[in-house]
């Protein structure tokens, strides 16, 4: 197993202890090492080990609250120290076939999906690394009991695309995260 994999699975573990209905949350991903020898005494609280190359996820200030994710990170640029980062993201989803009967008003729209009967919630772990390594994590509401979780490099590609952007030299207009 990588270790961007084991770092997107730690934190939707994380994440399922903490249960659902939870903003989105945005972390910076450095190598243990690295953090190790800038920040001894954080590596510590965060009972980081020797391995040079593991990655260790920081949590970030929250996301604004204005506009969608993917708005948001495009706002973002990470400075060099940071090899990578990951979001954990809820999201409602429903059926292919319903998506013709979502009603044009955004407000009708959200009560419209809240009130589906063949809606689900789903969470998100989607981590990416500056060499273009990505990860990807899934679990349904529905599946909480079973701790069934999807895993995989391409599940959700646009949102792996947002957050890969934000590791590039090219800074966007903004706010920088770190």
């Amino acid at each position: 197993m990588s270790h961007l994999e084991e770092v997107v699975l730690d934190l939707e573990r994380h994440s399922a202890q903490e249960g659902w209905d939870a903003p989105p949350k945005l972390y910076a991903l450095v190598r243990s090492a690295e953090l190790r020898a800038a920040e001894p005494n954080l590596a510590d609280d965060l009972g980081l080990g020797e391995a040079p190359d593991a990655l260790a996820a920081l949590e970030q200030p929250e996301l604004p609250d204005q506009g969608s994710v993917e708005e948001s990170l495009a706002g973002i640029a990470w400075p060099d120290a940071v090899t990578g980062c990951a979001i954990i993201l809820e999201r409602v989803v429903l059926p292919p076939e319903a998506e013709g009967d979502i009603p044009e008003d955004e407000a009708e729209a959200a009560a419209w999906v809240a009130q589906h009967p063949q809606r689900d919630d789903v969470r998100m772990v989607v981590g990416v690394l500056r060499d273009g390594t990505r990860h990807s994590a899934l679990r349904l509401r529905r599946h909480d009991a079973d701790d069934e979780v999807l895993s995989g490099p391409d599940l959700v590609p646009a949102l792996a695309d947002a957050l890969e952007a934000t590791l590039e030299p090219d800074e966007p207009d903004g706010p920088s995260a770190g």
